[in-house]
């Protein structure tokens, strides 16, 4: 059976010690001996290197036996009884006897092991009523403090009356896990560290994890000699998991660190709040110290305590910020002002505006103008961080505390701006609202300069050994926006927001009163004129048809040939006039067109189109065909007049060779148009004649468009215009289709009853 320890004997530096397995250092600290027993045949695995020198027994006599064979069946059911009990943040030690000598033990459970801990049994005896006068005496502190800082201090002066440490510190970290000396009690003649800060690499991210694991660690002497631990040689690259464990051995880099700094012995306690390690009660002591087991597990509850308040004593201080602030967002909400664009400058002079986040400025652009009041930069300087923020935040909103680390024509306006709350008003334009508060110039006092937190030896790189003071002055930085600042902030954006859709609407709404008292005058002009065309004209046309029909048939003979010529000219022009006012008359007719609809059978309307067309069928030699036809809801009128204009249309622009056909059907079954919803009877009216080029399918049915010449074909130019409105009237619509010298198609869409 070859034995062996498991000490990790890597070198290790500040080169590679954010690497360093400090969970695994294969040895212990002197003060106390350790046990690990395998979970399934309770055989004892591994073994301190002191156990003799406590318990009589060799290390070599322990190992690959069972527990029980060493010391007993009865020290083995009580340590197997204690470790089913539920696991606390806070776990009572467990009175063991050995080989006639009782030990307080910590045991815990690993994977596969059972992990034992062992230090002498304290000679202070633990009642009730000890535990007792502490719990009261914690919740006095919590009765008498009124902010968080007088908790903590009195905390720290608690946890030095427990242990006889010569100074206690609660330890603060930010974001960054920098951290400050947030309270403090010591003893008189040595100075104090409240108020000093650490950088963050005092505490790697390894031990920083290992302080969530383990809420407790205690340094008896920084001078101590680790104790390496044995185990049986029976696995490659066999070790123990020692996060959990008070006696692991510490960091060389850990130990050379509180030797610069003068520290003999150290205990801490963890505080974790929200799952995140909040900051640490630490105690030092300027020479060796042990503290007993229990009086560490008192210290221990005055940390648990602790971070019992820590979100309640937030919440109460922001609680208090909170309803001062809500005070002047009510003042805010309270009136509604006027929505129009004027109002800014109401809005703007508002002091509740500044008091909402504590600011020093504010600034809004909306619609190109600026407003503004308090302290805040220039109105060029103002548009182009409206214009970059506008460019490279999301959500439209932003918040920071350094607007130089992001931009860095921020450093002109620091001392109004060094920290900006913003909020995006419209999602086209530039438009938003900018709350300022100037830099603070703080200054931070560090023990030793951060920037040489690792100092370059001949040996290498090493920890810091001077600790004095060092200042550092803080520019282009604001104080910290508040979350009951961002929340109100933010609510009240949302009114502006309303606000300020309200004036947009608003001014929308002018603008179309505007446009439609503009339409009504342009209308009452246009039925001005289409009166005068359809009445007062018709009469002057009236009278040059009669005059010159005398003229020629009185004195046609003593006329010339060229004065004939023109009075029949003159005459048909008036002719034309007077079709095209018809025309025109019969269009606004239709356009204002309110009959109410009734059942209208179309065959019968196509046979009475048919009677009125009878002689103009028979003289062209052309055929009107009349297939079964719908019902539908429509103006009798309006629908006789639609296919009298399509017939004369068909009849008009049909070819001299060919005998006019004009055919009207409807499909069987109404057709269904997805895009313009709902079913609709087709009605076709097809014809033989010249027909159009496709081209022009939509143009024919605007007013006064014609395809073709005035001597070629006669007509105003209104009649399909006057097809398409009927149709719209009757909530349908039409289609044209040609083909040149095959004819047109017209396909109208009446909607199906």
């Amino acid at each position: 059976m070859q034995i062996k320890d498991i000490v990790n004997r890597d070198l290790v530096n500040l080169t590679n010690c954010d690497q360093e397995p400090i969970h695994i250092p294969g040895s212990i600290q002197p003060h106390g001996f350790l046990l690990a027993v395998k979970e399934d045949t309770l055989v004892i695995d591994y073994c301190s290197g002191n156990i003799k020198d406590f318990t009589g027994v060799a290390y070599e006599q322990c190992l690959a036996r069972k527990f029980s064979e060493i010391f007993g069946h009865e020290s083995l059911s009580r340590l197997l009884a204690h470790l089913q009990l539920p696991v606390n943040k806070i776990n009572p030690p467990l009175l063991i006897e050995l080989n006639g000598k009782e030990w307080l033990c910590s045991p815990h459970k690993a994977p596969g092991l059972y992990i034992c801990e062992f230090e002498p049994q304290d000679t202070a005896v633990v009642n009730a009523n000890d535990i007792y006068n502490q719990t009261m005496q914690f919740v006095g502190y919590m009765e008498q403090s009124a902010t968080l800082k007088e908790l903590c201090s009195r905390v720290a002066d608690q946890t030095r009356a427990i242990t006889g440490y010569d100074r206690v510190m609660v330890y603060k970290f930010d974001k960054d896990y920098n951290g400050e000396v947030f309270a403090e009690s010591k003893v008189d003649h040595i100075e104090s560290f409240l108020g000093l800060h650490y950088p963050h690499t005092d505490i790697p991210v390894q031990a920083r994890q290992l302080y969530l694991t383990n809420l407790m660690r205690i340094i008896v002497d920084i001078g101590y000699t680790p104790v390496p631990i044995y185990t049986i040689d029976d696995v490659p690259d066999k070790n123990l998991d020692l996060s959990k464990s008070y006696l692991r051995s510490v960091s060389p880099i850990h130990v050379e660190y509180l030797s610069n700094m003068g520290v003999g012995g150290t205990l801490t306690i963890s505080l974790l709040h929200e799952g995140r390690l909040w900051g640490l009660i630490t105690c030092h002591h300027y020479a060796p110290k042990y503290v007993p087991l229990y009086s560490r597990i008192a210290a221990q509850m005055q940390g648990h305590f602790l971070t019992s308040q820590i979100q309640v004593r937030q919440l109460n201080e922001e609680y208090k910020m909170a309803a001062e602030i809500n005070a002047s967002l009510e003042q805010l909400l309270d009136k509604a002002p006027l929505p129009d664009i004027d109002s800014f400058r109401t809005i703007i002079t508002n002091p509740a505006l500044l008091s909402l986040c504590s600011a020093g400025g504010v600034a809004v652009l909306f619609e190109g103008g600026i407003y503004k009041n308090g302290l805040t930069p220039p109105d060029d300087e103002v548009r182009a961080l409206m214009l970059w923020l506008k460019r490279h935040t999301r959500d439209d909103k932003f918040h920071t505390t350094r607007l130089v680390d992001i931009y860095e024509p921020a450093r002109a306006f620091s001392n109004v701006g060094a920290g900006i709350i913003y909020y995006s008003l419209s999602g086209l334009q530039n438009d938003g609202i900018i709350w300022f508060t100037p830099e603070t110039l703080e200054e931070v006092f560090w023990a030793g300069d951060p920037d040489n937190a690792i100092l370059k030896t001949e040996k290498g790189l090493s920890p810091r050994n001077s600790f004095r003071l060092w200042k550092q002055r803080l520019q282009y930085q604001s104080r910290e926006w508040s979350n009951p600042e961002l929340v109100a902030t933010e609510t009240y954006v949302h009114a502006l927001q309303k606000h300020i859709t309200l004036i947009l609407i608003t001014e929308e709404e002018r603008k179309q009163r505007e446009l439609t008292r503009q339409l009504q005058e342009a209308n009452a002009e246009l039925e001005n004129i289409n009166w005068i065309s359809s009445h007062d004209l018709k009469e002057p046309l009236r009278k040059i048809q009669l005059f010159s029909s005398k003229i020629l048939d009185k004195e046609q003979r003593a006329l010339s040939e060229t004065a004939v010529n023109s009075l029949k000219k003159v005459t048909r022009s008036a002719h034309k006039m007077q079709q095209l006012l018809t025309d025109i008359t019969m269009y606004n007719k239709v356009r204002h067109a309110s009959a109410i609809y009734e059942r209208v059978a179309l065959d019968g309307i196509l046979h009475a189109v048919a009677d009125d067309v009878k002689d103009d069928l028979t003289e062209r030699g052309a055929s009107l065909v009349i297939g079964r036809l719908p019902e539908i809801e429509g103006i009798p009128i309006l629908l006789k007049q639609l296919f009298l204009n399509l017939v004369y249309n068909a009849l008009k622009f049909s070819r001299k060779d060919v005998p006019s056909v004009i055919d009207v059907h409807c499909e069987e079954l109404p057709v269904k148009l997805p895009e313009q919803g709902g079913q609709y009877y087709k009605v076709v009216i097809r014809d033989n004649g010249i027909g159009f080029d496709n081209a022009y399918n939509e143009s024919i049915f605007k007013v006064f468009s014609r395809l073709h010449s005035q001597s070629d074909y006669e007509g105003s130019g209104v009649g399909l215009a006057l097809c398409r409105k009927i149709m719209q009237n009757h909530k349908g619509f039409i289609i044209a289709e040609g083909q040149h010298n095959k004819g047109a198609t017209f396909s109208l869409y009446f909607p199906a009853v």
